[in-house]
């Protein structure tokens, strides 16, 4: 099953013409494109991101919510083993 997965943008930057940011997954960070949300979202905001790519922004109370829902139905096991493996 692929997932989106909420995380909150702490850095914005320009990369050979792409809309790219930091986004912190509670504590992973990690770079993802932000074209498809570039004219909506600011640093201290939340997204959904899915394969390296933020489809969407999402309000801070719903973001959190959906990371429980995750954490409870275990699927963030694969983002901690990122977390681990990649620097």
């Amino acid at each position: 099953m692929c997932l989106g997965i909420p995380g909150r943008v702490v850095e914005m930057q320009e990369d050979r013409g792409l809309p790219m940011g930091v986004i912190d997954f509670n504590g992973i960070r990690r770079e993802a494109c932000l074209a498809y949300v570039a004219k909506e979202v600011n640093v201290g905001d939340y997204v959904i991101v899915h394969v390296g790519f933020a489809i969407s922004k999402v309000d801070e109370a719903e973001a959190k919510r959906t990371f429980e829902v995750l954490r409870e139905m275990s699927q963030l096991d694969e983002l901690a083993w990122i977390g681990e493996a990649i620097p």
